[in-house]
């Protein structure tokens, strides 16, 4: 078989500013263009009894590519409340830092992989160690509290959901986690603190609500309320140095 000359080329050297390791990635880049651009291949046989020309171009192969339907994402930039007209009103409401964020959506996801109807403060407490590169989750970590612990407990505490439960896209907020959420904006008004609502805050607000399912887990792994306020303590020092 013989091939077209490459009508790509590539340097030999790796040009400045580009890693070794990523030139090599788009050298293979060229090479697989070049294989697709070649105009045509000379196939030789004997059972052929004659020299055959198959061309070969990227349209050609357009068929058979499988395409994909195009994923639908939605993207939040805050947390509910149960005071719309808080944020309706010229009160300065502080923002939700991305990683609280992304921690109330794994909470969501943790909660329908659960197959629970709503997302409540154990839901909550797993999201923030799904996350895991946030304050609060190395927190608990270093204090033992584990994604597989909460999660076993979790349904110790709530039981099994029935198999065949299919939960809703965004499972409703338990009225204990909606008030964890609550308590953690009224807490970061009160401190005066202009700075980002933080994971350390959803924590906390968990922790606040004594009755519910997230307090007692944390409980039972021997969270209490000095190791609330080490967390508060530390958060505060750490914000400052960020800023």
């Amino acid at each position: 078989m013989k091939m077209a000359a490459h009508t790509l080329s590539t340097p030999a050297t790796t040009p400045p500013g580009i890693s070794p390791q990523n030139w090599k990635h788009t050298n293979h880049f060229f090479t697989a263009q070049n294989m697709l651009k070649s105009q045509s291949h000379t196939l030789r046989g004997p059972w052929l009894g004659c020299t055959s020309r198959i061309s070969v171009h990227s349209s050609n192969l357009r068929p058979f590519i499988q395409r994909h339907r195009p994923i639908k994402a939605t993207v939040i930039f805050s947390l509910p409340t149960s005071n719309p007209e808080r944020v309706a009103s010229a009160e300065k409401v502080p923002k939700w830092s991305a990683k609280a964020i992304k921690s109330f959506v794994m909470s969501e996801l943790e909660a329908r992989k659960l197959k629970y109807p709503t997302t409540g403060t154990a839901a909550l407490l797993m999201g923030i160690l799904i996350e895991g590169t946030n304050f609060a989750s190395n927190f608990l970590r270093a204090n033992g509290i584990t994604l597989s612990k909460v999660r076993e407990e979790t349904v110790k505490l709530l039981g099994k959901a029935d198999m065949y439960f299919f939960s809703p896209e965004h499972p409703p907020l338990t009225e204990d986690a909606q008030r964890a959420l609550d308590w953690a904006v009224d807490e970061k008004l009160k401190s005066g603190d202009d700075r980002e609502v933080t994971t350390a805050h959803l924590l906390l607000g968990v922790w606040s609500q004594d009755e519910s399912p997230g307090h007692k887990i944390l409980a039972a792994f021997g969270f209490n309320d000095e190791k609330a306020q080490e967390l508060k303590s530390v958060e505060h020092v750490f914000a400052r140095l960020r800023n």
